[in-house]
């Protein structure tokens, strides 16, 4: 099996799948993703939280240790490493790496606004000191949040995240074909976006893009579809269909017995 840093040089882009729980993952893995990550907003909207302040990290750990048991690569969405202490961060990536975690995202924002570059890639070093074989993707959010939302400043920052150790650039928010174009070719390193409302995986590799997350897609999708049964229930009309619960129900008993293939 390929490594997750050789996942992210091969001729099509790297399609990961954001999971939320154990069943989630377990269905990806199915499905013959050969790597899962994380979402913050998936985490921490199943307990009540919203995305961004912090809530996610036991959770994280947690699902983390669980899913690192799959036969794929686990990468972890650690917010923006839910410290301000580059130090504080590193151990808690450390300790991700010791459960068998290939990767993570990390942010530079809080609360919804940009940080220090510095602060950032202050973080960044100091995990790629502690924990060295971890894929760090770094995350700009210029555009996610649409602050200073120009290629100029994202390749200021990416520059500075590169310098500082990163292994990837993740730069959610992209939309137009000129600006992803522009910040694939500006960087020296795998390029990561969102999935693309009207850009399939195959045209953003064209463009330059090196891995394209789901984020928390699958899960709004999955909470709108669980609705839209109970709403046909209702109404009396055709339900779709769905993998039964015995099949499900076998990929649980399996991954309790750690017989998953």
């Amino acid at each position: 099996m390929a490594t997750f840093h050789e996942l992210h040089h091969a001729d099509a882009p790297l399609l990961l799948p954001n999971a939320w729980d154990v069943g989630s993952a377990l269905a990806f893995a199915a499905a013959g993703f050969p790597a899962v990550g994380t979402t913050s907003f998936g985490i921490a909207a199943s307990a009540g939280q919203p995305d961004g302040y912090g809530s996610s990290k036991t959770a994280t750990l947690r699902l983390a240790s669980q899913l690192v048991r799959l036969p794929l690569h686990v990468t972890t969405d650690i917010e923006d490493g839910y410290s301000d202490d580059p130090a504080e961060v590193a151990e808690f990536v450390a300790e991700l790496a010791a459960l068998g975690v290939a990767g993570l995202n990390i942010e530079d924002s809080r609360d919804g606004h940009l940080v220090d570059p510095a602060a950032a890639a202050a973080k960044i070093a100091a995990i790629k000191q502690r924990a060295p074989g971890v894929f760090i993707n770094a995350r700009v959010d210029n555009f996610w949040f649409s602050e200073q939302a120009t290629v100029e400043a994202v390749l200021f920052r990416a520059q500075a995240y590169a310098d500082a150790g990163a292994d990837g650039i993740f730069v959610p928010g992209l939309g137009a074909e000129e600006d992803i174009r522009s910040i694939t070719a500006g960087i020296g390193l795998p390029v990561n976006v969102l999935a693309h409302p009207s850009l399939g995986v195959a045209e953003l590799g064209k463009l330059g893009v090196r891995r394209v997350s789901s984020g928390s897609l699958p899960y709004r999708a999955a909470v709108d579809a669980a609705v839209d049964v109970v709403n046909a229930l209702r109404e009396g009309k055709p339900v779709p269909a769905a993998t039964s619960y015995w099949e499900m129900q076998s990929r649980l008993m399996a991954f309790r017995q750690g017989t998953t293939d």
